[in-house]
């Protein structure tokens, strides 16, 4: 018969930044964050990047109390960091409810929607045009 402890309860969330994309899965545990099967530190070499990710659970206290399974694709690091923090912090509104105005003060829980602007045709990118020649 499976218990409690075997079984944990997960709350969902799903972040968006650029172009990537991050599925969470929070429950109560030790801390353990895996990103695509890997640990955190190992997945984000860069300072900057573990600190975006960590920062939702750093301000709600919960850093060293949920575990985190996170799968991200799409995008590059910063991007993944970005997308992650705010499924951290949807998963969190999930999980407590009462952790929203913390969350939404914070910053957690706004979509950055800013994206890659596209090419045009007769230009040489979004906004550089050809050079002109008059002569």
């Amino acid at each position: 018969m499976a218990t409690a402890a075997t079984n944990p309860t997960y709350h969902l969330g799903t972040g968006r930044r650029k172009s990537s994309i991050a599925r969470i899965r929070l429950c109560d545990g030790d801390g353990q964050i895996t990103v695509n099967k890997r640990p955190l530190d190992e997945y984000f070499p860069r300072l900057q990047d573990l600190e975006i990710v960590r920062s939702p659970l750093h301000k709600t206290d919960l850093l060293g109390s949920v575990n985190c399974h996170i799968n991200v694709i799409g995008g590059g690091l910063t991007g993944q960091a970005g997308a992650i923090m705010l499924g951290i912090g949807r998963a969190l509104k999930s999980m407590r409810p009462d952790l929203e105005p913390v969350l939404r003060e914070h910053g957690f829980l706004t979509r950055d929607s800013r994206m890659k602007e596209r090419k045009k045709y007769g230009q040489k990118g979004a906004r550089k045009g050809f050079q002109f020649s008059k002569r």
